[in-house]
This record gives C-alpha cells, sequence and structure tokens, in this order.
C-alpha cells in the first residue's frame, strides 16, 4: 500500500489536473460507466462534528475506493483546518486496499475544480466579474480553478468576518486583481457575472431579486439536511444543474425549494456531467440565470487520488508500507 501525505498530496495534483480529472469523471458518471454509492453523512454528537462517508466506483478506469471524514468546527481554535478528510483506494480486481491518501487539499482543490467545470460550460464566455459568498479556505480554491477557466478581472466578496474578508483580499491582490470587499452580500450578488457560495449557512443569504441576468451562481456550500445559501424562489426561477440530483434534492441547495413544493424533478435541466458529455444542453440564452447545485460526490474525490497515486509513482513520492 502507497500511503501520501497531506504535503504529498499538495505536491502532486494542481488545480489545473484537478479540473481535466473531475471533468472526466463527470463525464463518465453521465455515460453510466462511473457511479456514486449512497451518501452516509451524521452528526457525531461529540465535537459538535459532523462526520460522513462517500464511495463509488468507476469501471472504466477502473478506480474504487471511499472517502471519510467531515466537519470539526473546534479544530482551528488548535491549529487545525475544520475539514478532515481521507480516501482510502482499492484495488478494483481483488478488493484489497491499495492507497490512503490524505484529503484535506484535495477535498479543497476537487471542490474548485467542480465548480470551475460548472463556470466553463453554464457561464457566459465574457463573464469577467467574480462573486464570492463565504472567505473561508474554500475560496481560494474556488479563486484559483475559476481562473483556469475564466478571463477574470474584479472580485467582489463578503463574509460574517472582517479577517477573513482581508486575508483573502491579500490572495486576491497577489493575483493581480481589483478586490472589492463588501459589507452586505447585496453588494456581491448585485454585481457578479459568476457567483460562488461557499459557506456553512443554514438560512438564505442570496435573494433573488439581487441576481442579475445571465449570472451563473456556483452553489457549493450545501452539502448536509438543513444547510442552505440561496433564497429557494431563486432557486426555482433559474436553469438547474446538478452533480447528483437525488443528494442536491435531499441534502443540497436545492432542497429547500423541493421540499416547499417550488420545484420537482422535472425543474432539472440535467447533471453537470450530461453536459460535459454533450448529451444536455447548457446555457440556453445570454439572460438565463443557471445554478449548479455542487453537492460533492465520491468519485471527484476518487479521480484526485487516484491522480495523486499515479503522479506519486513517476516521482517517486509517497511512502509504501506492508498491510
Amino acid at each position: 500500500m502507497i500511503v501520501i501525505s497531506e504535503q504529498d498530496a499538495r505536491a502532486l495534483v494542481s488545480v489545473e489536473d484537478a479540473i481535466d480529472a473531475v471533468e472526466k469523471s463527470f463525464a463518465a458518471m453521465a455515460r453510466g460507466q462511473a457511479r456514486n454509492y449512497p451518501v452516509v453523512r451524521e452528526v457525531v454528537g461529540y465535537q459538535d462534528a459532523v462526520f460522513g462517508v462517500k464511495t463509488g466506483c468507476d469501471t472504466g478506469a477502473p478506480i474504487l475506493g471511499l472517502k471519510a471524514g467531515g466537519y470539526w468546527p473546534r479544530n482551528l481554535a488548535q491549529g487545525l483546518t475544520n475539514h478532515q478528510s481521507s480516501t482510502l483506494l482499492f484495488d478494483a480486481d481483488t478488493g484489497r486496499a491499495s492507497a490512503l491518501v490524505s484529503a484535506n487539499y484535495l477535498t479543497g482543490v476537487r471542490t474548485g475544480a467542480a465548480s470551475a467545470i460548472a463556470t466553463k460550460y453554464l457561464s457566459r464566455r465574457n463573464s469577467n466579474v467574480l462573486g464570492i459568498i463565504g472567505t473561508g479556505v474554500q475560496a481560494v480554491y474556488q479563486l484559483k480553478a475559476t481562473l483556469a477557466v475564466r478571463a477574470i478581472r474584479a472580485v467582489r466578496a463578503w463574509d460574517p468576518s472582517a479577517d477573513n474578508l482581508a486575508a483573502f483580499g491579500r490572495v486576491v491582490a497577489e493575483l493581480g486583481l481589483q478586490y472589492v470587499p463588501q459589507a452586505e452580500v447585496q453588494g456581491v450578488a448585485a454585481h457578479a457575472d459568476i457567483l460562488v457560495t461557499a459557506t456553512p449557512s443554514q438560512k438564505a443569504l442570496v435573494e433573488k431579486a439581487w441576481v442579475r441576468p445571465g449570472t451563473h451562481i456556483s452553489a457549493m456550500g450545501a452539502d448536509t439536511k438543513g444547510k442552505q445559501e440561496l433564497d429557494p424562489a431563486l432557486v426555482a426561477a433559474a436553469s438547474l444543474f446538478v452533480d447528483e440530483l437525488e443528494q442536491a434534492i435531499t441534502i443540497g441547495e436545492c432542497q429547500h425549494a423541493f421540499a416547499a413544493g417550488l420545484i420537482t424533478h422535472r425543474s432539472f435541466r440535467g447533471s453537470l456531467g450530461a453536459v460535459v458529455a454533450g448529451l444536455c444542453e447548457g446555457r440556453r440564452s445570454p439572460d438565463e440565470i443557471t445554478i449548479f447545485d455542487g453537492t460533492g460526490v465520491a468519485l471527484q474525490d476518487l479521480v484526485v487520488a487516484d491522480l495523486a497515486v499515479r503522479q506519486a509513482a513517476s516521482r517517486r513520492l509517497g511512502c509504501h508500507v506492508d498491510y
């Protein structure tokens, strides 16, 4: 078995690498070559933690495995990131465990990649103002991944923490982009061509009236029952795309509009994978509002972990242990 540390994972998989791998994975899902299995996600009842297990298999690759981990909100006080996870890969021919990969960085980069792929296929090509709601750790991944697919000139952002806004602003400035921090969410939503939400919010932050025609929204924060970032009326009025439909209506941003009867299964245009694979139409007009409900799926985690393993073999990184 190969064990890949957090440090090695960061060195082995770039944002561009992750976008390429996740895009291929989305297409494989749409073609029926890859499948995510049901998610286990539970409140632990200890340290206010949420723990989950995501599993899946891409038979074409083949890649088989799971990612386990979750959210520990008290970690920052201990000098650790709140999100902690690890990916375990298996030999698809024998079922034997073949790799253990630290997945903190990889989870961040694959989430940014998924959002960027949605932006690539669903946003207007001339989009150049990025709005980000929530400027924690994930915001940097979102920013760098978006820059890989669109020529962004300005970034507007909101966060309840002034320190987070300032720290994120320094990253934006280092990239040579205009930065406009906002005291209110409306100031971000009303001026963005591309809007990314990446918060742990459990109430709507973005109102329908604030969003301009033609905006693309990647809703990346809601991945658990109860989480919410968008006004259900906004969700109901938009063209909807998902990573996994059943996850979107049960733990994703769409859960609230679905539960209220504002949308049904027939309200969704299709999966992002179907758009990537050419099986589904994406944006239809310059004025429509598109939403990608990114709940996060196992195959995103597995393909970036597999990429790290393959890169480690060629660069002689990682630690090999008997198992």
